[in-house]
């Protein structure tokens, strides 16, 4: 796969792109510095996976992958950050990155770029961790007009909690297949891609 770095520390592009090369499937086609550059380079490298910092001096990693996937929504951006900062995740999921990760964990980053190309999306146990929080204590959402009927939504609820299909069927007395189907028709509805982006979506609709 053809990889793009773009972090405003040098220091870590070159670090990364050492530990990125070393596994044979990575290719780094380039590196960047800014969010100016991370555009620049999605244009003229079409990279497979865009991996980005989110700090920048100037334009954010957020804002260039905003506008990266404004202009191409099949773009698939990684995000890798020292933040774990709760507006930042929810930025990043809900204009449709593939993952969040953060730099402490850099033995993670290959087998997410991997996970990612194979059509996945990728959050660090950081970030999936916070979801729950996210939701506590707050009054239900009202999703009616998105067509989600009362069985859809106390299964948004038990994703919203981080539930697992198995321990959602266990909960709702289903099995896990007619959870999965709940899944694929209350994603399709909301226009949504994965669990994670109906948590943070059901969150923002408190």
């Amino acid at each position: 796969m053809k990889v793009v770095i773009i972090d405003d520390d040098g220091f870590i592009c070159a670090s990364l792109k050492t530990i990125l090369q070393a596994d044979p499937e990575i290719e780094v086609a380039a590196t960047g510095t800014s969010g100016e550059e991370a555009i620049t380079l999605y244009e003229t490298v079409r990279p497979d996976i865009l991996l980005t910092d989110i700090r920048m001096d100037g334009l954010s990693g957020l804002e260039a992958g905003e506008r990266i996937l404004q202009a191409h929504p099949e773009a698939k951006i990684l995000f890798l950050t020292t933040f774990s900062d709760n507006e930042y995740i929810v930025k990043a999921l809900r204009m449709g990155a593939k993952g969040y990760l953060i730099k402490q964990n850099a033995e993670a980053i290959a087998p997410a770029l991997k996970a990612v190309m194979s059509g996945q999306s990728v959050f660090g146990s950081e970030v999936v961790s916070k979801l729950p929080s996210f939701i506590s204590g707050q009054v239900k959402p009202d999703l009616s007009e998105y067509g989600i009927i009362e069985r859809e939504m106390e299964i948004i609820e038990q994703v919203a909690k981080g539930l697992n299909n198995k321990e959602i069927a266990d909960t709702l007395h289903l099995s896990e297949g007619t959870v999965r189907n709940y899944l694929s028709v209350i994603l399709e509805k909301l226009n949504l891609r994965d669990r994670t982006q109906l948590a943070v979506f059901y969150y923002e609709n408190h």
